[in-house]
């Protein structure tokens, strides 16, 4: 019998995650430890730039009306749900990558696009690039919240836990201290080294993205132990 899934991403991600590994035949917990919201900010000038870059679905759908002043930049999206929720929103999508952020400015900076306007999360893991000159607006914060009980007793027994970023990882981190019976797909390399040791295992996909992790744990339970 497959191990339950625990998904720790806020909405709507997290349900349509759930919703993903009930297709492959999966038990899935959708115990969201953050909630999304937009924050107040000072939209720059578009003309400063030469290119948008998003590195999450959530900036294009919590920034709001001003979102559109950045309609005739040349938009950057890590991962396709970030591009879509972009061409949703009415924005320019040139380039969609399915590595991280540092990728994107190296894009960037094939394409001489050397001004880039970043907007993202209050909560976020700095860039830099050489040839780049980036402005880093938030535009919206992932408030913690308190772990639903079913979260707790779920997480007491065996079951593969999904982190889709590294403050789900530091928050699991902090959460669960008694861990070898729990097992992990991260998102990427860095999430997972965020998450610590001392779990059963620790696997990620090679596309940082919802369904590479899916597909990924998919293959790992019915091919092969972790």
């Amino acid at each position: 019998m497959a191990l339950p899934v625990i998904i720790l991403r806020p909405e709507p991600g997290a349900s349509a995650t759930a919703a993903r590994a009930h297709a492959l035949g999966y038990h899935s917990i959708a115990a969201p430890l953050f909630s999304v919201a937009p924050i107040a900010w000072t939209p720059p000038a578009p003309d400063r730039f030469d290119a948008l870059l998003l590195t999450s679905a959530n900036s294009a759908r919590e920034a709001g009306a001003a979102l559109a002043l950045y309609a005739n930049l040349p938009c950057l999206c890590v991962g396709e749900a970030t591009a879509s929720a972009a061409r949703a929103a009415g924005l320019d999508v040139a380039w969609v990558g399915d590595s991280d952020g540092g990728a994107a400015l190296a894009e960037a900076s094939r394409q001489n696009w050397q001004r880039l306007l970043w907007l993202c999360g209050k909560q976020h893991t700095p860039l830099v690039h050489p040839r780049i000159s980036l402005t880093v607006v938030p535009v919206y914060e992932a408030a913690m919240l308190e772990p639903a009980p079913e979260l707790e007793a779920a997480l007491a027994h065996p079951a593969i836990v999904l982190l889709h970023s590294q403050r789900a990882a530091w928050a699991l981190a902090d959460l669960v201290k008694s861990r070898a019976h729990l097992g992990l797909i991260a998102i990427s390399p860095g999430v997972a080294a965020v998450a610590g040791e001392g779990w059963a295992w620790v696997r990620w996909p090679d596309a940082p993205n919802d369904q590479a992790m899916l597909e990924y744990m998919h293959a790992l339970c019915n091919n092969a132990k972790p």
